[in-house]
């Protein structure tokens, strides 16, 4: 069962208590349909059961002089009662069928996006489009860390904010591919009506049409550890136009950032990309000293940054206990972010080549 932090609940008005998140699609609009329906006939079934139940109680009891009748093997009652539960199964399962095939068919979508889920953030890849960016938790920690009013206030979209949302055209059918990283993850948004489980090794899919413009909000809807309430997803709907332009922002910002793999870094530059490599994806976990916490070990003067370079390779590659495999970062990224952590913490001539990388990647494959 999927389970959320309260704290990380949005603000509901007083209706949205006993419905659902107003609907931004066709598909939710289904859902919230067919959940009411349902409890239509559950509602009128516990009316005419426990009404005849009690009834024939009361109606009935010994006080009023009535004696119980001894009688067995009805052959009326017993077809009714297994016609009539039949007929009202039947009434349930044909629509809720048919929402869920709906909610399965993710044929003629216009794009695909690919959705993998770490501990703790979202990562994007617009397949037809050849860029991709990770998604994290905007809300400054100032705020979370508000226990007794002694930081900053909370803002309007507290744990719900991220530093790079999905954008999507409106009225075009959406395919979202989700995978994990390391454990199950859940992407979800309400408006859409659409969740799925991002299971590591694992492709699912499904898909949405957003019918609306504006900014949408969801969360990873399963417990994925400590962090699990701060890794929330955001989906911009943007009209046709806006989505070409930011599409093609996207794509230059892409070509700008990407690592020249023939280049010869120095080790200045090689120390600089890893700074940024290390506090995009490992500070997070280790914290920007380096000190760690948790189930994660401080990094300073420690044995893997102070012990052999083809270990920290490894260790980053594939990951061990609560550290996640980092094999999907470039190999520049692996040896700029290994370089920085040896010579930030302990061990001053520890820098370690994108070919050292590129040559362990294929021994462990």
């Amino acid at each position: 069962m999927a389970i959320a932090s309260v704290a990380t609940m949005p603000v509901m008005a007083a209706g949205e208590f006993w419905t659902f998140t107003p609907p931004a699609s066709q598909m939710a609009l289904n859902i919230e349909g067919l959940h009411s329906y349902l409890m239509v006939v559950i509602l009128a079934i516990f009316v005419l059961v426990f009404g005849f139940m009690f009834y024939a109680i009361l109606r009935h009891r010994k006080s009023l002089g009535h004696v119980a009748k001894p009688f067995h093997e009805n052959v009326t009652i017993e077809i009714l009662w297994t016609l009539i539960p039949a007929i009202i199964l039947l009434a349930m399962a044909w629509p809720a069928a048919s929402v869920v095939l709906a909610q399965r068919d993710t044929r003629g979508a216009a794009m695909t996006i690919k959705a993998t889920g770490f501990q703790w953030f979202w990562s994007y890849d617009y397949l037809d489009y050849g860029f991709g960016f990770k998604s994290k938790l905007a809300t400054p920690r100032a705020q979370i860390d508000n226990h007794h009013g002694e930081g900053q206030a909370k803002g309007e979209h507290y744990l719900l904010e991220v530093d790079h949302e999905v954008v999507v055209p409106v009225g075009q059918k959406i395919r979202i591919l989700t995978t994990a990283n390391d454990v199950i993850h859940s992407w979800g948004v309400p408006a859409f009506g659409v969740k799925q489980d991002a299971i590591p090794g694992f492709i699912r899919d499904t898909w949405f049409t957003a019918d609306k413009l504006g900014t949408f909000r969801g969360q990873c809807v399963e417990l994925c550890g400590k962090d699990h309430a701060f890794m929330p997803i955001v989906v911009k709907v943007v009209s046709q136009t806006d989505f070409k332009q930011w599409v093609a922002e996207q794509q230059a910002r892409a070509k700008a950032m990407q690592d020249d793999p023939n280049k010869t870094w120095t080790q200045p530059e090689l120390l600089a990309r890893g700074k940024q490599v290390y506090e995009a994806n490992c500070a997070a976990c280790h914290k920007a000293d380096g000190t760690g916490g948790g189930p994660f070990p401080s990094m300073v003067g420690s044995k893997l940054v102070t012990g052999d370079k083809a270990g920290h390779v490894q260790m980053v590659l594939n990951g061990k206990n609560a550290m996640p495999a980092w094999a999907s970062l470039s190999d520049v990224e692996i040896a700029a972010v290994i370089s920085y952590e040896r010579n930030s913490w302990g061990n001053q001539s520890g820098f370690v080549l994108p070919a050292e990388v590129r040559a362990a990647r294929g021994a462990s494959q």
